[in-house]
This record gives structure tokens, C-alpha cells and sequence, in this order.
């Protein structure tokens, strides 16, 4: 039977990071390991999730510790879905930001129906100016 471990301690590689985007689905840059690399380097949280020495999760955040903390990537291998890998690094990072914190994200098209699952409330105050690359 399976184990997931949640590590807040773990340094990963770009190449493990694009790994896990790849196996989840996740729309990012994962042949840019330069770009992950920036990616890893100047997010402040880092939760992953490992099944054994595998890497099957991750949620990265940026965050001031004190009013609000941006999720940017939440990424589960698709073959570890639905089994509240997800909802479980989303409690970790919580656990990390406290409670005066507010948690914030940008949901892909294909995933809006599962975060109010988790515990979000969905926003129609926001903006975005896009990137260009």
C-alpha cells in the first residue's frame, strides 16, 4: 500500500520539477530547466509530495508570510489523481502561511471545478496582465 510523504525540507530539480508538470498535465515550461530552475530559486514555499523516492506532487507558492500567498503551481502525476494528493499539499502550504494569510491563485480552465471542492471561494475581482512568453 502506498505512502504519501509531504516534505517542506525537500530540494528538488528543475528536472524533477518538470517531471511532475509533465506527469500531471500542467501547462508550464517544463523544457526550460533554466526558467524551473528561476522558478525553484524564488518561490518561498515549497511542498512536495513523494511516494517513496518518487516525486508525485508539488505545490510552489510566494507569499510575504503576513496578508497573502500566491499558489502558482499545483501539480499532481496524473496517476496519483484523485486521491487527495492535491487537497493535502494545499493544507500543508496553509499549515506554512497561517490563518491571517490569504491564499490566492490563478485556476486552468480545466480545474475550476475543483478548487471550490477544496476549500476555495471563487473570485470576480481580479486582473491579469498576460505574460508574453
Amino acid at each position: 500500500m502506498e505512502r504519501i510523504i509531504y516534505k517542506s525540507d525537500a530540494l528538488i530539480t528543475p528536472k524533477h520539477l518538470a517531471e511532475v508538470f509533465q506527469a500531471s498535465g500542467i501547462k508550464r515550461p517544463a523544457d526550460d530547466l533554466d526558467r524551473l530552475q528561476r522558478m525553484l530559486e524564488h518561490a518561498n514555499i515549497l511542498i512536495t509530495a513523494w511516494d517513496q523516492e518518487l516525486l508525485v506532487g508539488v505545490a510552489r507558492g510566494l507569499t510575504d508570510f503576513s496578508y497573502c500567498c500566491y499558489l502558482s503551481d499545483l501539480a499532481v502525476d496524473q496517476a496519483y489523481q484523485h486521491r487527495g494528493i492535491g487537497k493535502q499539499l494545499i493544507e500543508e502550504v496553509k499549515q506554512q502561511i497561517n490563518e491571517q494569510v490569504a491564499l490566492i491563485l490563478l485556476s486552468a480552465p480545466n480545474a475550476m471545478d475543483y478548487y471550490p471542492k477544496v476549500g476555495f471561494n471563487q473570485i470576480d475581482n481580479g486582473f491579469i496582465i498576460k505574460r508574453s512568453k
